[in-house]
């Protein structure tokens, strides 16, 4: 592989991106490099994955496997190294850094796998407001951490993504139960987990940022709904009043500073009155941010390839008209087997009606396996409009 800086723009129809994870934020990212001639391999452990299913070319690797990874970049040569998911052997990609783009960088991956890096990044080196943490490997040490913290508090695996193995503590009785269902839901086999007090925020937003050739720019906030950590709704634009938007964007630049590379990154807030709390990043498109496919002219995906290409990113565009606002609704599925979906024609019967059917070969638990998509005059008709598109489809598992 032939040297490749941060500084410099690549010339898409030259560029081999192999995209680490291939799940349906993976596929929108394939996609716009496609439209921009790059050649899109997808990797994922698993056969026929989301992104497989429109890249050039596909292999099933096991990422966690510093061997196995490895060896296929060894055997691409790929110019943009593109992790998609937190479940890599970031080590490794410190290794073909210089010979490839790590988006943003090998060392962003690296901290923001791990929450206890990317924490101790944001409250003790940069000093931005968090809520207070403590860190556990074992049930007494996490007992410990929720006498610190106090309760209600919140459990996590410091390696997990999507909500998986996180819960609330609100009494005693809660505590074994959490520190279970945190080890279950990790994304590695590692005990370790954060235990964070509980924030009385007044929402939520995702600021949407994007690190470019030309500086920083910043997408209208994205306000979500979660339940039990898993994205559940989003909406564009999401109310605040210009000071603390101000604040967010002056978190938002400090952490994906910090990180350093380009690419877009989704940094999750909470609004107190007239504070910004710091809650996570993720230096790559943000599930909340899907409502963008039908609210801008360019979406954080759009966004995102034009970014780590050094290509122009401009400020994106609220689509006009009957589009106000934009809201995006999770179409979820519990149990195990194929999804079948029923009631496309309804769902898309309902004005400004799309939808993305993400086309997993196979769910086992609690998975995402499409997203209901509208626009209205305001904020409250889009969430209707969504909700209405989503409950029209019927997901059956075969």
């Amino acid at each position: 592989m032939s040297a490749v800086t941060i500084g410099t723009p690549l010339s898409p129809h030259a560029t081999r991106a192999m995209l680490l994870g291939s799940g349906e934020l993976g596929k929108e990212v394939a996609i716009e490099l496609q439209r921009l001639g790059v050649e899109v391999i997808a990797v994922d452990r698993y056969a026929d994955a989301p992104a497989m299913q429109v890249a050039h070319r596909s292999q099933v690797v096991d990422m966690t496997d510093p061997e196995a990874l490895r060896a296929v970049l060894q055997r691409e040569q790929p110019q943009l190294i593109v992790p998609e998911v937190e479940a890599i052997a970031t080590e490794v990609l410190s290794e073909f850094e210089g010979q490839a783009r790590v988006v943003p960088t090998a060392r962003a991956t690296q901290l923001t796998m791990d929450r206890e890096g990317i924490r101790r990044l944001a409250a003790e080196e940069l000093g931005l407001p968090t809520s207070d943490y403590r860190f556990a490997d074992s049930l007494e040490e996490l007992r410990a951490g929720v006498t610190a913290v106090g309760m209600p508090c919140v459990v996590k695996p410091v390696m997990s993504s999507s909500g998986k193995g996180q819960s609330v503590i609100r009494t005693e009785a809660d505590i074994e139960v959490a520190w279970a269902y945190a080890r279950s839901g990790g994304r590695v086999d590692r005990a370790r987990v954060i235990v964070e007090a509980f924030v009385p925020f007044d929402f939520e937003i995702t600021l949407l940022t994007v690190r470019h050739a030309g500086g920083v720019t910043f997408c209208d906030p994205v306000g979500h709904l979660q339940i039990d950590g898993d994205y559940r709704e989003s909406w564009q634009p999401a109310a605040m009043g210009a000071d603390v938007l101000a604040q967010a964007q002056q978190v938002a630049e400090a952490i994906t500073g910090a990180l350093g590379g380009w690419g877009l990154f989704g940094v999750e807030l909470f609004i107190v009155g007239d504070r910004v709390v710091f809650s996570e990043v993720s230096p790559r498109p943000h599930d909340t941010g899907m409502v963008t496919l039908v609210s801008q002219d360019l979406s954080e995906f759009a966004l995102h390839a034009r970014a780590i290409l050094g290509l122009p990113v401009p400020q994106p565009l609220r689509l006009a008209g009957d589009g106000e606002a934009a809201a995006s609704v999770a179409v979820v599925v519990d149990g195990t087997g194929v999804p079948v979906f029923s009631g496309v024609e309804a769902a898309l019967s309902v004005p400004t009606s799309q939808l993305r059917l993400f086309g997993k070969p196979r769910v086992e638990g609690h998975r995402r396996v499409a997203v209901a998509l509208a626009r209205g005059a305001d904020v409250d008709g889009a969430r209707e409009r969504a909700r209405q598109v989503a409950a029209a489809l019927t997901v059956t598992l075969a």
